[in-house]
C-alpha cells in the first residue's frame, strides 16, 4: 500500500507550489474549484440549507464552495471571508460580477470581528489548528451567529480505526505542513462544537468529507 493515494500527494503538490509563487496560487485556486465540482454537490446536498439566507464562508479563497452552494440554493448570498492577499488573488482569479451573490469580505477570522449571518461555512479549515484555536474561532461564530442559524463544518475527519484510510493519509499531511493541525473524529468536532455553545449537531460522512451541521 503506498503512503499516499494519488488524489492526496496531488493535493500536496498544489500546496507546495502554491507557496513558491503567483503561478502556484492561481493553479492552487482552480485545483480547489475542480475539487468541488467533483465533491461540492454532495456537501451542499447533505443538509437542507435552503433556509440560510445571507451564508458567510469563512477561508473562503477561490469561491469555488460558494459556487456549489449558490447552485444549489439560488436565493442565498454568499460573501467570502479571508485575508486580504487571499482575496485580492480570488478578485482576479474570480469571475464574479459586481451585483453577484457571491461577494467578498477582507479580515482575519481571528482577530478581526466576524459579521452577522445566518450560516457560517468552516470548510477545510478546523484541521489546520488546535483544539484551543478552534474554540476561540467556533465561539466567536457563535456569538456572531443570529438566533436560529448556525454552522457548517466540512472536513476530511478520520475513523475510529484510521489504518489505510484516505482521511489518515490527509492527517500524516497535515502534521508535516501545518505543525499545530489535527484531523479529528466527528465526535472530537461535536466537542468542540459543543464547547462553543451550538447544539443540535448533526453528521453526515461523504464520499471525501463528513458534514456538520449545529445550531445556535
Amino acid at each position: 500500500m503506498k503512503f499516499l493515494s494519488e488524489c492526496v500527494y496531488s493535493s500536496l503538490q498544489y500546496l507546495l507550489e502554491a507557496v513558491r509563487s503567483k503561478e502556484g496560487v492561481e493553479s492552487f485556486f482552480r485545483y480547489l474549484d475542480e475539487a468541488w465540482s467533483l465533491h461540492g454537490k454532495e456537501v451542499v446536498s447533505a443538509f437542507n440549507l435552503s433556509g440560510f439566507q445571507l451564508i458567510y464562508d469563512l477561508g473562503g479563497s477561490s469561491g469555488g464552495f460558494a459556487k456549489e452552494l449558490i447552485s444549489k440554493y439560488p436565493n442565498c448570498t454568499v460573501k467570502l471571508f479571508d485575508l486580504p492577499e487571499v482575496m485580492d488573488i480570488s478578485k482576479k482569479y474570480s469571475a464574479f460580477s459586481d451585483d453577484s451573490q457571491i461577494t467578498f469580505h477582507e479580515g482575519d477570522f481571528f482577530k478581526d470581528p466576524i459579521p452577522e449571518a445566518d450560516l457560517y461555512i468552516l470548510s477545510r479549515v478546523l484541521f489546520n489548528w488546535n483544539d484551543e484555536k478552534c474554540i476561540h474561532l467556533l465561539t466567536k461564530v457563535f456569538m456572531a451567529c443570529k438566533p436560529g442559524g448556525g454552522v457548517l463544518v466540512v472536513e476530511p475527519t478520520i475513523d475510529e480505526e484510521i489504518s489505510g484510510s484516505f482521511p489518515a493519509h490527509v492527517y500524516c499531511i497535515i502534521t508535516l505542513l501545518h505543525s499545530e493541525g489535527k484531523a479529528r473524529k466527528t465526535s472530537e468536532h461535536c466537542r468542540l462544537l459543543n464547547t462553543a455553545g451550538f447544539k443540535d449537531i448533526q453528521s453526515k460522512k461523504g464520499n471525501v468529507f463528513d458534514v456538520i451541521l449545529a445550531r445556535k
